[in-house]
């Protein structure tokens, strides 16, 4: 299925083609061709320069400084992002908690934190998991006390990615005992400053620090920074994490960029004379991995359909999110394999041999891969919510 463009639609991706043509350093396209995602600071100069063009919220309301996009414009945007090999836009406060803020929380709430988003003047991070609540996330422990005009949590959190470099976590925690575990959950921004928090790295396998653990002792929270109503964080916890999934519909577009890399690779690659991308069981393995990255990208248009008509598309964030993380894993094995044995580093090397400029970070972006089908709901969540949504079956 395909979108019609009308005039105007067309004039707009001429636009977004010109800015990404120009507007991304090539450097940053090599990593972001290996499925690795930029450091921090390129990622807020990369948000910047989006939101200099207006372009910083591609699926907010323009009330809350968002584009107003269309879907179909947004689908053009992310098309055009993906062919120019630049990065997804780093999603904890643009598409998590931005859109739970503007939705529940308070005008002070929305006043202070959502232009901060746009313009990346924070950057946030994510309090859910815990050591014993991670898919089963209802049976957290860490608590919020309330005490005069503050909440006092205490607790430890789990997989806090960014934690390290992030200003501001939304944090879900316990503020009443319920016979319902799903109730008495509440959800409280935090300032990252705030005495009490302690963060501890934890070490992953492609040797970059992306994850860690998060201590909250006495941490003292302003009751104004309650989302919503004391007691409805589940509910707007199930909403964010709907959200993630859905998010997950516009990284999708981006395998283009694992397409390009493998073909790449292949073409310079020769053994006994015979280019890899001319060997028939090579040539195989890649054309059935695109006709798959084809069929998600279908997937997404029907997603993205729903969203024009006003639809509920159900569960198919889940199918999109289940897919795409089995094809971001094939996709970067498939890659390494086309690089050949000299990929098997990843630790950065000097080029002194002449090596392709993606080889240092095909094997790091392959081992990042792993973690897509954990994050945002593992796997076996996703064929549950499946399941049950799609199929009528009972867990």
């Amino acid at each position: 299925m395909e979108f019609e463009l009308d005039p105007a639609d067309l004039a707009f991706r001429e636009e977004v083609r010109a800015f990404f043509a120009t507007g991304i350093p090539d450097e940053w396209r090599t990593r972001v061709r290996a499925g690795l995602r930029l450091n921090p600071e390129e990622l807020v100069a990369y948000q910047k320069r989006l939101a200099a063009r207006g372009w910083g919220a591609p699926t907010w309301p323009v009330e809350y400084g968002g584009t107003g996009w269309s879907p179909i414009r947004q689908y053009i945007f992310w098309t055009e992002a993906a062919e120019a090999d630049a990065p997804a836009q780093f999603h904890q406060g643009l598409e998590l908690i931005g859109p739970i803020i503007f939705t529940y929380g308070s005008q002070e709430l929305k006043d202070r934190y959502l232009p901060g988003i746009v313009n990346a003047d924070d950057w946030w991070c994510q309090g859910y998991s815990e050591p014993n609540a991670g898919s089963d996330l209802a049976s957290l422990r860490t608590r919020a006390v309330r005490d005069g005009d503050d909440y006092v949590l205490n607790g430890q959190k789990a997989w806090t990615s960014y934690g390290h470099v992030a200003s501001h976590c939304f944090v879900l925690a316990r503020t009443s005992d319920e016979p319902k575990r799903q109730q008495g959950i509440s959800l409280l921004l935090v300032d990252m400053k705030t005495p009490g928090i302690t963060i501890r790295p934890v070490a992953t396998m492609d040797e970059k620090h992306h994850t860690n653990e998060m201590f909250l002792d006495d941490v003292r929270v302003p009751a104004a920074n309650l989302v919503g109503e004391e007691g409805r964080g589940w509910e707007y916890g199930k909403v964010l994490l709907d959200r993630e999934r859905m998010v997950t519909a516009s990284v999708a577009i981006f395998l283009i960029q694992t397409v390009k890399a493998i073909r790449e690779a292949a073409s310079r690659r020769t053994i006994g004379g015979v280019r890899l991308i001319d060997m028939p069981g090579f040539k195989a393995k890649l054309a059935q991995y695109e006709i798959e990255v084809t069929a998600l990208q279908t997937m997404v248009l029907r997603v993205m359909a729903d969203a024009a008509a006003g639809t509920d598309s159900g569960p198919l964030g889940s199918m999109i999110k289940l897919r795409w993380s089995q094809l971001s894993q094939a996709g970067t094995a498939l890659w390494v394999g086309a690089l050949g044995p000299r990929a098997a580093h990843f630790a950065p090397l000097d080029n002194s041999h002449d090596l392709p400029a993606d080889m240092p970070y095909a094997m790091q972006g392959a081992l990042y891969a792993r973690v897509t089908s954990i994050y945002g709901g593992s796997s076996e969540i996703q064929h549950n919510i499946i399941a049950q949504r799609a199929l009528g079956l009972k867990g």
